[in-house]
């Protein structure tokens, strides 16, 4: 027998959302059988800046690789450091 889902509350802010989700379950609240697949197109991952000192001669073998395949070599070392990430998480 399925229970009654209770109301969500209104909230003033996001801050008030975030501590309220976080010590309720939505479950009781949200009737996850009937829930679609949402799609979000537009969002784009948090970014941080960071410091990361490399020895010359690495930099200068990733900047080489990355004009090879006509890409930043910024953004080269993000998909390499990704595929790592993945590598590692599968073990």
């Amino acid at each position: 027998m399925k229970r009654e889902k209770r109301a969500i509350p209104e909230f003033e802010s996001e801050i008030e959302e975030q501590a309220f989700w976080s010590s309720h379950d939505s479950a009781d609240y949200v009737d996850w059988e009937k829930a679609g697949k949402a799609i979000f197109p537009n969002l784009k991952p948090t970014l941080k800046t960071i410091s990361l000192r490399l020895p010359e001669p690495m930099l200068n073998r990733l900047k080489m690789l990355a004009n090879e395949r006509d890409v930043p070599y910024q953004s080269l070392l993000k998909i390499f450091l990704k595929e790592r990430l993945d590598r590692e998480l599968e073990k």
